[in-house]
């Protein structure tokens, strides 16, 4: 496509005007006076219609895909005339490779872009300013997608929007699959000329972000504890966020005078979070977490906080990611910590089938200073789910309780301030649960209804799809016993296929086999097929991949002689895509032939959602059977989100059964989870170079239940229990000629543990 010349355009401008017109014009008119829309087809062309931009002016990106550009824009439109930057069709612009955007100076619209398979080589996708003093002002990006553009690295971190200067929009874009450190939109404050900023953050599709397994995962972000006590006075509004699982704060305020109103949360694992500031208003927002796990609702910090209008539903999370979490504060607190709550106000919210309303969360000798002068009224919470919801960490006489309703089954420690009313909740017209009219008119919130729909927000052109493939979702593979079938097998498949092994077969592996998508091993009931390999690891679960197998018998008859040997592993490299293991009635037997033989190890830089070993055995084992302790930087980074070991016998293992390590005191992650129930262990954890000296080892877990679980002749479990009130609970276990639970504090409960 060739750009649109000056003559052709200026000849095209000129025959549309009427001639009188023309008459009158024709001596004020020039050629640098008329608007220009320019059609660039590569970098250079780009920068050269950049160098002579004009208000008024449009720079069109041919269709295609610009791979490894930079895209650096500098101009001053004015307010009836924009410099625009734009598809030429929208949607068909395909940004990829080490590429980004920065523009700055006054009224410039970006619209229509696509940022796709690739990473910006710098730390912001897109950038609201040109360099530290230049920025950009009057602004707006809209209808521009990024999706998925990663660095591979998942630790590295990165922004995709980084606002700066004032008065600028982001609307209408859809920024989805974000799977490496970093806030997706991030409002910056580090100079006067980006404060007091009152940008408008407005109709955007924030899609599905996967748990980091770290801090540094927020959907969007304004301010820092730097700047907390600054203003930004930012207005973030009918947006849609869905399953931004990053982190716990799925939006982080960390500035004042901000207004978060009218936005829904759809299945988020985190909270809106007034982590810094002031005067905040958080008002007509929904959160709808339909009973999906760790689901919260709002989190209050800081004074002059006005929480209102809100609707929570189904929401599970506990601690602070409760549905309402009122915090303690630090007495005098610098910036970057915790200011106490004062005159602020909780009124007229809904709260229907959700778990746990926090007040003086996070109390602590630090965390000394309870809410104040502050007022909790007109509220509504029904609910069946959990009949005392309300947990006070601290004396609440700070907080005027006043005007609320709760009902008649449920109870509060709270002693004034709530009337008792039926559990009265139908499904409106809108698909919403809701509490009677009467009640709703008795504390002024009118119609229950979204404020926002899916199909209303986001880049009009691009699809809402689900990006995850099921398990088992795809086509059977039947694969024939002998030399390397399987691993071909593996090659060839597609995501969510299923690889059938023959009942009782022999397949050996000379090769190592990948897995670079969902996908399942399994045979029919009967006899297990034996899977030996004659490389140090069975399966590499590489980045995009996940593995189910079920029946199959893992023997290590055919190993080579080496140390570190692995039945299953990750990707030696960083993965940014979560990956999933679901291992059931498998055996394995005989990882002997050197020392350190494990069933599992998870590399540093990879993170499982979830891991299941269920209905197993597992015999003859120099190494550990699950190793998940390799992020040992003490940041609260760990490698599992949902771990579950379930109904399996391990004997003969000479190190752990599992070791889980999650270091540091950083709060913005709540996992790993870990289930550990019916399962028997006989000689395990004793081996001679044995380095732990525990049976299982868990580090920083932050909800740990083990049950109907019997020791033999093994080396202790071992507990040590690191911040954010970790909840271990230790039930009905039989430990027979093993020391007593090692742990470094006495923080966690226990029953019927007995000792032989």
């Amino acid at each position: 496509m060739s750009t649109v010349s000056n003559s052709r355009l200026s000849s095209i401008l000129i025959r549309s005007i009427r001639l009188p017109a023309l008459a009158l014009a024709l001596p004020l008119l020039t050629l640098s006076q008329l608007s220009h829309a320019a059609l660039v087809e590569n970098i250079k062309q780009f920068n050269d219609a950049v160098s002579s931009v004009k208000p008024g002016d449009e720079i069109v990106l041919a269709n295609g895909s610009w791979n490894d550009v930079e895209l650096v824009l500098k101009g001053k439109g004015l307010p009836d005339k924009p410099i625009t930057l734009k598809a030429q069709t929208p949607g068909k612009v395909i940004i990829t490779g080490q590429s980004n955007l920065a523009f700055s100076g006054e009224y410039i619209v970006i619209s229509g872009l696509v940022f796709k398979n690739g990473a910006t080589p710098t730390g912001e996708v897109i950038s609201f300013r040109t360099s530290n003093e230049d920025v950009a002002n009057h602004s707006r990006v809209t209808n521009t997608v990024i999706d998925n553009f990663s660095t591979d690295l998942r630790q590295m971190s990165d922004l995709w929007v980084a606002m700066y200067g004032k008065h600028n929009r982001l609307d209408h874009n859809s920024l989805v699959n974000k799977r490496n450190r970093g806030v997706t939109v991030a409002v910056r404050m580090n100079s006067e000329a980006s404060r007091k900023n009152h940008h408008i953050i407005e109709y955007n599709y924030f899609g599905p972000r996967q748990i980091l397994g770290a801090n540094g995962g927020e959907t969007l972000r304004i301010g820092t504890s730097h700047f907390s006590r600054e203003y930004s006075n930012t207005t973030a509004q009918y947006n849609y966020f869905d399953r931004t699982n990053g982190e716990h704060e799925i939006i982080s305020n960390k500035s004042s005078g901000n207004s978060l109103i009218k936005n829904v949360f759809f299945e988020t694992q985190g909270t809106l979070t007034m982590r810094h500031g002031h005067f905040t208003k958080v008002e007509g927002n929904y959160f709808l977490g339909n009973r999906k796990p760790n689901t919260g609702g709002i989190r209050i910090i800081n004074e002059s906080q006005t929480v209102s209008n809100n609707y929570m539903y189904g929401l599970t999370g506990k601690r602070l990611r409760g549905a309402l979490v009122i915090m303690n504060g630090v007495p005098n607190s610098p910036p970057n910590r915790y200011d106490p709550v004062i005159d602020s106000a909780m009124n007229n919210n809904i709260v229907i089938d959700s778990d746990h309303i926090e007040l003086g969360a996070g109390a602590d000798e630090e965390r000394s200073a309870p809410p104040s002068t502050s007022e909790f009224k007109g509220n509504i919470i029904l609910g069946k789910s959990n009949l005392e919801p309300f947990t006070l960490y601290d004396d609440m006489s700070g907080i005027n309780f006043e005007g609320n309703y709760l009902n008649e089954e449920a109870s509060t420690p709270i002693k004034t301030g709530f009337a008792s009313t039926p559990y009265s909740v139908t499904t409106n017209q809108y698909g919403l649960k809701s509490p009677d009219k009467a009640l709703l008119d008795e504390i002024g919130f009118g119609e229950v209804k979204l404020p926002v729909t899916k199909e209303e927000v986001g880049a009009d052109f691009y699809p809402k799809n689900e990006a995850l493939v099921a398990f088992q979702s795809g086509k059977t593979i039947h694969v024939k016993a002998g030399t390397d079938t399987l691993t071909s097998a593996l090659a060839m498949s597609q995501a969510g296929d299923v690889l059938v092994l023959e009942n009782g077969a022999d397949y050996l592996l000379t090769k190592f086999a990948e897995v670079h998508h969902p996908v399942t091993i399994m045979a029919k009931e009967g006899k297990k097929p034996i899977i030996r390999s004659q490389k140090p690891n069975f399966i590499n679960i590489e980045n995009g991949g996940a593995l189910e197998v079920e029946n199959l018998w893992f023997d290590g008859a055919e190993s080579p002689d080496y140390k570190g040997n692995t039945i299953i592993g990750t990707s030696g490299y960083s993965m940014n895509i979560n990956y999933n293991l679901s291992v059931r009635n498998v055996k394995v037997t005989d990882l002997d032939v050197n020392g350190y033989f494990y069933f599992f190890k998870a590399n540093a830089g990879t993170f499982a959602d979830s891991i299941e070993i269920i209905d197993s055995e597992f015999s003859n084992i120099t190494g550990a059977i699950l190793q998940l302790n390799r992020e040992v930087d003490d940041l609260g980074v760990y490698s599992v989100e949902n771990l579950v070991i379930s109904g399996n016998t391990f004997t003969n293992v000479k190190e752990e059964v599992v070791t889980v390590y999650r270091g540091g005191t950083d709060e913005s992650t709540f996992g790993p989870m870990v289930t550990v129930s019916d399962n028997t262990l006989t000689n395990v954890g004793k081996g001679s170079t044995h380095r732990s000296g525990a049976s299982m080892y868990f580090h920083g877990v932050q909800k740990l239940n083990i049950s109907d679980t019997n020791w033999d002749n093994s080396a202790p479990l071992e507990l040590y229990l690191t911040n954010g009130g970790p909840i271990t609970v230790i039930d009905n276990v039989e430990m027979k000629n093993t020391d007593t639970i090692r742990a470094n504090n006495d923080e966690f409960k226990s029953s019927n543990v007995t000792y032989n």
